[in-house]
């Protein structure tokens, strides 16, 4: 049930809009600038195409294009007029907008972030991407965990991006926080068709949460981005799939409310619960032990692959091999709240 797209939107419904961005061509500031006024004439498109939609999502390089410059000149800062544009653009047009920007980082290579603003122009979640698709993108480790905010209609969201949404451990925790809509946002060309579409289903089924997830789309003269937005209903269906066309979007009405009722309801495949509760048919409470060896592995500092692993740094795709180590997490400025909502 989409509600015809979110045409006719219900008491507890979130209408969403994914846009399939023509994928731009961005080298210099002056194609930043207009780059970014496409992106807030789309959100005012969104507005006018649909009066219900509560929230406008722009795919991962959005304004940026796929050539991975990292030249400081078109990088962008929470402070910088790209995101001033989009806030206002929300502002004017009385709707929440999710945006992508390829951030400045003194300290080392830029961080590839992404902004939930709402219809005020207050930016609600604040997102550096923590699992860059090596080895092909050159961006530095998102180090700010994976938060959640409030959204539209009582909603919870979370954003993650193009290849975060391969790692299952991404959306489970997106999902442990409370989400019940999980956004992604990606720049996938078309070998990644099949991936992208299990993986956004299995996303939302295996954690009882609608996805709702966009590429860019069309072609930039060397690269060929999908398009294909797609919504996923939390038993991991598709609701609503968007075809190969530049600029189109598409739309569904999701409801929040329905999640929070299986997630709370159902016995059968809540396996979010059951992840610590296992066989609670046999003994009281289930097991809650810690049975998975690479998760106890990786909080020892003690991950090894029992098998050789070949590429290991950037230099098959052109980049020098890096000498800077992790320097760990940093505290987000917009911060999550700390309570989650699977329960209610």
């Amino acid at each position: 049930m989409s509600g015809f797209g979110g045409l006719n939107k219900s008491k507890n419904g979130v209408v969403i809009g994914l846009v399939q961005l023509q994928l731009p061509v961005v080298t210099t500031p002056v194609e930043l600038a207009a780059q970014t006024r496409h992106i807030c004439d789309l959100v005012a498109k969104a507005r006018r195409n649909q009066g219900s939609m509560d929230l406008v999502v722009f795919p991962e390089y959005a304004l940026h294009g796929l050539s991975m410059d990292t030249n400081p000149a078109i990088m962008c800062s929470l402070d910088g007029p790209e995101v001033a544009a989009f806030k206002k653009a929300c502002v004017d047009n009385r709707i929440w907008g999710c945006f992508s920007i390829m951030e400045q980082h003194p300290g080392g290579n830029p961080y590839n972030s992404g902004l939930i603003i709402d219809d005020t122009g207050r930016i609600r979640l604040y997102y550096r991407k923590l699992h860059p698709w090596v080895p092909v993108e050159p961006w530095e480790p998102g180090n700010l965990g994976i938060p959640v905010c409030d959204g539209p209609n009582g909603s919870r969201l979370a954003l993650i991006i193009c290849h975060d949404g391969m790692f299952p451990e991404m959306a489970r925790e997106a999902a442990y926080k409370g989400a019940d809509i999980i956004l992604r946002t990606a720049g996938y060309t078309a070998p990644i068709r099949h991936a992208w579409k299990i993986t956004n289903q299995a996303n939302a089924f295996c954690n009882l949460a609608y996805t709702a997830s966009v590429c860019m789309c069309g072609s930039d003269g060397t690269f060929d981005s999908m398009g294909e937005g797609m919504f996923c209903h939390f038993d991991g269906t598709v609701m609503v799939q968007g075809s190969g066309r530049p600029d189109e979007i598409i739309t569904a009405e999701l409801r929040p409310d329905l999640v929070r009722e299986a997630r709370s309801g159902w016995g059968v495949e809540n396996n979010m619960y059951q992840l610590y509760h296992r066989g609670y048919v046999a003994v009281k409470g289930g097991a809650q032990d810690f049975p998975y060896t690479y998760m106890q592995d990786m909080a020892t500092g003690q991950y090894k692959l029992p098998w050789e692993v070949a590429v290991t740094d950037g230099t098959p795709c052109g980049f020098d091999a890096p000498t800077r180590a992790y320097k760990g997490p940093e505290a987000n400025p917009y911060p999550s709240p700390s309570t989650t909502r699977l329960a209610e």
